[in-house]
Protein backbone atom coordinates (compact mmCIF):
# COMPACT_ATOMS: atom_id res chain seq x y z
CA UNK A 1 0.00 0.00 0.00
CA UNK A 2 1.25 3.22 -1.24
CA UNK A 3 2.14 6.08 2.22
CA UNK A 4 -0.04 9.21 1.31
CA UNK A 5 1.95 11.30 3.09
CA UNK A 6 4.60 10.62 0.63
CA UNK A 7 2.21 11.19 -2.47
CA UNK A 8 0.83 14.82 -1.05
CA UNK A 9 4.99 15.65 -0.50
CA UNK A 10 5.52 18.50 -3.30
CA UNK A 11 8.09 18.33 -5.71
CA UNK A 12 11.01 20.92 -4.98
CA UNK A 13 9.97 23.23 -7.47
CA UNK A 14 6.57 22.93 -6.19
CA UNK A 15 7.81 23.63 -2.82
CA UNK A 16 9.69 26.44 -4.09
CA UNK A 17 6.98 28.41 -6.09
CA UNK A 18 4.94 28.14 -3.08
CA UNK A 19 7.08 30.87 -1.44
CA UNK A 20 6.42 33.27 -3.95
CA UNK A 21 3.43 35.35 -4.87
CA UNK A 22 2.55 34.99 -8.47
CA UNK A 23 3.44 37.60 -10.63
CA UNK A 24 0.64 39.71 -11.85
CA UNK A 25 2.45 41.23 -15.01
CA UNK A 26 3.93 37.58 -16.08
CA UNK A 27 0.43 35.95 -16.03
CA UNK A 28 -0.24 37.86 -18.51
CA UNK A 29 2.02 37.60 -20.43
CA UNK A 30 1.72 33.75 -19.94
CA UNK A 31 -2.40 34.40 -20.72
CA UNK A 32 -1.60 36.52 -23.96
CA UNK A 33 0.60 33.38 -25.00
CA UNK A 34 -2.25 30.93 -24.35
CA UNK A 35 -5.28 33.55 -26.28
CA UNK A 36 -2.56 33.78 -29.58
CA UNK A 37 -2.35 29.80 -29.71
CA UNK A 38 1.59 30.16 -28.98
CA UNK A 39 3.83 27.08 -27.48
CA UNK A 40 3.23 27.89 -23.27
CA UNK A 41 7.01 27.02 -23.12
CA UNK A 42 8.09 30.16 -21.77
CA UNK A 43 10.99 29.99 -18.69
CA UNK A 44 9.74 29.07 -15.40
CA UNK A 45 8.76 31.41 -12.88
CA UNK A 46 11.84 30.16 -10.58
CA UNK A 47 14.89 30.52 -13.61
CA UNK A 48 12.84 33.97 -14.59
CA UNK A 49 13.67 35.13 -11.18
CA UNK A 50 17.16 34.23 -11.78
CA UNK A 51 17.33 35.83 -14.96
CA UNK A 52 16.82 39.08 -13.46
CA UNK A 53 18.87 38.90 -10.37
CA UNK A 54 21.59 37.27 -12.56
CA UNK A 55 21.80 40.83 -14.88
CA UNK A 56 21.53 43.09 -11.90
CA UNK A 57 24.13 41.07 -10.03
CA UNK A 58 26.35 41.11 -12.97
CA UNK A 59 25.96 44.64 -13.93
CA UNK A 60 25.52 43.46 -17.79
CA UNK A 61 24.50 46.68 -19.85
CA UNK A 62 23.84 44.89 -23.24
CA UNK A 63 21.42 42.04 -23.17
CA UNK A 64 21.27 39.55 -26.36
CA UNK A 65 18.10 36.94 -26.26
CA UNK A 66 18.21 34.03 -28.65
CA UNK A 67 14.35 33.09 -28.50
CA UNK A 68 11.78 35.89 -27.94
CA UNK A 69 8.39 33.86 -27.84
CA UNK A 70 5.66 36.49 -26.24
CA UNK A 71 8.21 38.17 -23.92
CA UNK A 72 7.95 36.38 -20.52
CA UNK A 73 12.06 35.75 -20.40
CA UNK A 74 11.97 39.67 -22.05
CA UNK A 75 10.27 41.21 -19.50
CA UNK A 76 12.71 39.27 -16.55
CA UNK A 77 15.97 39.93 -18.59
CA UNK A 78 15.03 43.65 -19.14
CA UNK A 79 13.90 44.21 -15.33
CA UNK A 80 17.46 43.43 -14.33
CA UNK A 81 18.94 46.34 -16.70
CA UNK A 82 20.29 49.32 -15.15
CA UNK A 83 18.86 52.80 -16.92
CA UNK A 84 21.41 52.38 -19.99
CA UNK A 85 20.64 48.93 -20.37
CA UNK A 86 19.42 47.19 -23.84
CA UNK A 87 18.06 43.93 -24.86
CA UNK A 88 18.55 42.86 -28.05
CA UNK A 89 15.86 40.12 -29.05
CA UNK A 90 16.30 37.66 -31.78
CA UNK A 91 13.05 36.02 -32.81
CA UNK A 92 11.44 33.53 -35.92
CA UNK A 93 8.44 35.11 -35.87
CA UNK A 94 7.27 38.06 -36.85
CA UNK A 95 3.78 37.60 -34.61
CA UNK A 96 6.35 36.48 -32.40
CA UNK A 97 8.04 39.17 -31.91
CA UNK A 98 4.95 41.85 -31.90
CA UNK A 99 3.29 39.76 -28.98
CA UNK A 100 6.52 40.36 -26.87
CA UNK A 101 7.08 43.79 -27.43
CA UNK A 102 3.88 44.65 -26.80
CA UNK A 103 4.23 42.61 -23.50
CA UNK A 104 7.06 44.44 -22.82
CA UNK A 105 5.70 47.80 -23.49
CA UNK A 106 2.79 46.94 -21.15
CA UNK A 107 5.79 46.18 -18.30
CA UNK A 108 6.92 49.54 -18.71
CA UNK A 109 9.88 48.20 -20.80
CA UNK A 110 9.15 48.45 -24.18
CA UNK A 111 11.65 51.10 -24.64
CA UNK A 112 14.53 49.12 -23.77
CA UNK A 113 14.25 46.07 -26.39
CA UNK A 114 15.15 46.35 -29.98
CA UNK A 115 13.69 42.88 -31.46
CA UNK A 116 16.08 40.96 -34.92
CA UNK A 117 13.37 38.96 -36.81
CA UNK A 118 14.30 36.28 -38.91
CA UNK A 119 16.89 32.99 -38.28
CA UNK A 120 18.63 33.16 -35.39
CA UNK A 121 21.98 32.30 -36.90
CA UNK A 122 21.44 35.28 -39.56
CA UNK A 123 20.86 37.73 -36.50
CA UNK A 124 24.09 36.99 -34.80
CA UNK A 125 25.57 37.74 -37.83
CA UNK A 126 24.19 40.95 -38.33
CA UNK A 127 24.92 41.83 -34.77
CA UNK A 128 28.22 40.73 -35.46
CA UNK A 129 28.86 43.07 -38.60
CA UNK A 130 28.03 45.96 -36.92
CA UNK A 131 30.55 45.11 -34.22
CA UNK A 132 28.39 44.98 -31.25
CA UNK A 133 29.34 43.27 -27.92
CA UNK A 134 27.03 41.64 -24.80
CA UNK A 135 27.82 40.91 -21.38
CA UNK A 136 24.99 38.80 -21.16
CA UNK A 137 22.98 36.02 -23.17
CA UNK A 138 19.93 33.80 -22.81
CA UNK A 139 19.54 31.19 -25.25
CA UNK A 140 16.19 29.73 -25.58
CA UNK A 141 15.29 28.41 -28.85
CA UNK A 142 15.54 25.66 -31.40
CA UNK A 143 17.96 22.91 -29.77
CA UNK A 144 19.44 21.76 -33.05
CA UNK A 145 21.15 25.21 -32.99
CA UNK A 146 22.56 25.47 -29.19
CA UNK A 147 25.97 24.38 -30.38
CA UNK A 148 26.33 27.22 -32.95
CA UNK A 149 24.48 29.65 -30.53
CA UNK A 150 27.61 28.85 -28.12
CA UNK A 151 29.72 29.85 -30.42
CA UNK A 152 28.23 32.97 -30.77
CA UNK A 153 27.79 33.88 -27.13
CA UNK A 154 31.74 33.50 -26.88
CA UNK A 155 32.76 35.27 -30.04
CA UNK A 156 30.37 38.22 -28.81
CA UNK A 157 30.69 38.00 -25.27
CA UNK A 158 32.44 40.57 -23.57
CA UNK A 159 35.51 39.11 -21.12
CA UNK A 160 33.25 37.95 -17.69
CA UNK A 161 30.21 37.51 -19.76
CA UNK A 162 27.11 35.38 -18.79
CA UNK A 163 25.13 32.59 -21.05
CA UNK A 164 22.51 31.11 -19.92
CA UNK A 165 20.83 28.15 -21.97
CA UNK A 166 17.74 26.73 -20.90
CA UNK A 167 15.94 22.94 -21.31
CA UNK A 168 19.26 21.87 -20.52
CA UNK A 169 17.89 18.36 -19.68
CA UNK A 170 14.93 18.22 -22.53
CA UNK A 171 12.86 16.40 -19.91
CA UNK A 172 15.05 13.54 -19.04
CA UNK A 173 16.09 12.86 -22.83
CA UNK A 174 19.34 14.60 -22.50
CA UNK A 175 20.88 12.01 -19.92
CA UNK A 176 19.20 8.94 -21.95
CA UNK A 177 21.32 7.60 -24.26
CA UNK A 178 18.89 5.31 -26.36
CA UNK A 179 17.15 9.28 -27.70
CA UNK A 180 19.63 9.71 -30.42
CA UNK A 181 17.12 12.90 -32.27
CA UNK A 182 19.41 15.24 -33.47
CA UNK A 183 18.02 18.14 -31.44
CA UNK A 184 18.78 15.29 -28.30
CA UNK A 185 22.62 14.94 -29.50
CA UNK A 186 22.92 18.68 -30.23
CA UNK A 187 22.03 19.88 -26.50
CA UNK A 188 24.39 17.16 -25.15
CA UNK A 189 27.15 18.74 -27.37
CA UNK A 190 26.10 21.92 -25.96
CA UNK A 191 26.28 20.44 -22.06
CA UNK A 192 29.88 18.98 -23.10
CA UNK A 193 31.30 21.95 -24.59
CA UNK A 194 29.69 24.35 -21.56
CA UNK A 195 31.20 21.69 -19.00
CA UNK A 196 34.64 21.49 -20.99
CA UNK A 197 35.41 24.74 -22.94
CA UNK A 198 38.49 26.01 -21.06
CA UNK A 199 37.00 29.83 -21.97
CA UNK A 200 33.98 28.74 -19.50
CA UNK A 201 33.59 28.44 -15.96
CA UNK A 202 30.09 27.04 -15.54
CA UNK A 203 27.40 24.97 -13.98
CA UNK A 204 24.40 23.22 -14.86
CA UNK A 205 20.99 23.96 -12.73
CA UNK A 206 18.87 20.58 -12.72
CA UNK A 207 15.91 22.19 -11.63
CA UNK A 208 12.86 22.34 -13.75
CA UNK A 209 14.20 21.29 -17.23
CA UNK A 210 17.48 22.30 -16.08
CA UNK A 211 19.66 25.82 -16.87
CA UNK A 212 23.35 26.07 -17.76
CA UNK A 213 25.01 28.79 -16.23
CA UNK A 214 28.69 30.03 -17.85
CA UNK A 215 31.00 32.76 -17.59
CA UNK A 216 33.29 33.61 -20.12
CA UNK A 217 36.60 34.00 -18.26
Amino acid sequence: MSDPNVENVPTAEQYVESLYAADPVLKRVEQSIRENGMPEISIHPGYGRLLTLLVRLSGAKHVLEIGALGGYSGICLARGLGSDGTLTSLELEQKYADLAHSNLRSAGLGDKVKYIVGEALDGLQKVADQGRRFDFFFIDADKGNYPHYLDWAIKLGNPGAIILGDNALMHGRSANPQITAPSVEAMREFNKRIAADPRLESTLLPAYDGLVVARIR
